[in-house]
């Protein structure tokens, strides 16, 4: 399974929004937020594709004046859950912020979700605190870091 991996295009949109609607059940980025993301100057979205099919995206937020960058969303195609395909977009995502000059990513997930809790410890992330009811479900966000390069001084 060969697995490439480009910036999101206007295009893609419709692809985004089915992949969206298929991993979350709440807390939904609309079609409006993913055409506003892909044409921001302080975002970047990462499609994984096999053969040409979107299989999963990533979206990073690198706003200025911070050397911190954010994974935003993570939404990998049910049918491809435990490929590596999120294992993928994660290193991806990194080296964007990484070319960025961001030397830290952080990120929101679900305290439910033990699937992608386990995949960003296992990337190097670290639990730093937590966002009670941060979900439009009422359900507790952990927060995560890695640091991605030393902190410049």
């Amino acid at each position: 399974m060969a697995i490439s991996v480009r910036p999101a295009l206007e295009a893609d949109i419709d692809r985004l929004v089915d992949i969206e609607n298929a991993v979350f059940a709440g807390d939904r980025l609309s079609r409006r937020s993913l055409r506003r993301l892909v044409a921001s100057p302080s975002a970047v979205i990462i499609l994984a594709e096999i053969d040409g099919n979107t299989i999963g995206y990533a979206v990073v937020l690198l706003r200025r004046g911070t050397l911190a960058a954010r994974l935003y969303s993570i939404a990998v195609a049910p049918e491809l859950a435990g490929r590596r395909v999120g294992a993928g977009l994660l290193e991806a995502a990194e080296n964007i912020a990484r070319s960025q000059g961001r030397a830290l990513m952080r990120l929101e997930v679900r305290t439910d979700n033990g699937p992608a809790i386990g995949l960003y410890q296992g990337a190097g992330y670290r639990i730093f605190g937590r966002k009670p009811g941060y979900y439009q479900d009422g359900e507790d966000a952990l927060r995560m870091e890695k640091m991605l390069a030393e902190a410049v001084r």
